[in-house]
């Protein structure tokens, strides 16, 4: 079991966001548009860049790395499923530059073949440079 993860984790972190077919980039403009027409927007930073900046409105905040660099694929992927409302609905990754979004979503499209993957070419860093609206984050010791 740690043998593959391990495995995995490497495959996520050498795999170049360029060779995923279905990993469509988007930028802020698109995302919004994809928001308005129904997308699932997952922020997959972790919980202290959630605290700092904000969370793009209507966004889940659902992080696959922890603080360590670790994650738990299998149960990543389960929760996702569990927020999609269709099969076929799309999925937009978000990071902070658009760096682990990426890895993350050529994960998702090529080696398990899931359709319908973005990501945030520019991550969060972008939203904010543009000044576009977040909402704040709810945690047990701060609620919105």
């Amino acid at each position: 079991m740690l043998i593959s993860r391990l495995l995995l984790l490497f495959s996520i972190i050498i795999s170049p966001v360029i060779s995923a077919e279905n990993l469509t980039n988007l930028n802020t403009s698109e995302v919004k548009e994809k928001i308005n027409a129904g997308a699932l927007v997952i922020d997959i930073r972790t919980a202290q860049e959630w605290q700092q900046t904000g969370l793009i409105p209507g966004s889940h905040p659902l992080n696959f790395f922890d603080k360590n660099g670790k994650s738990d694929p299998d149960k990543w992927i389960s929760t996702l499923q569990s927020l999609k409302t269709s099969e076929d609905q799309e999925v937009i990754l978000v990071c902070h530059s658009g760096s682990r979004s990426g890895r993350v979503g050529t994960y998702l499209s090529s080696r398990l073949n899931m359709s319908h993957i973005s990501h945030l070419s520019t991550g969060i860093s972008s939203w904010l440079r543009e000044k576009r609206s977040t909402q704040p984050t709810c945690t047990i010791s701060k609620t919105c």
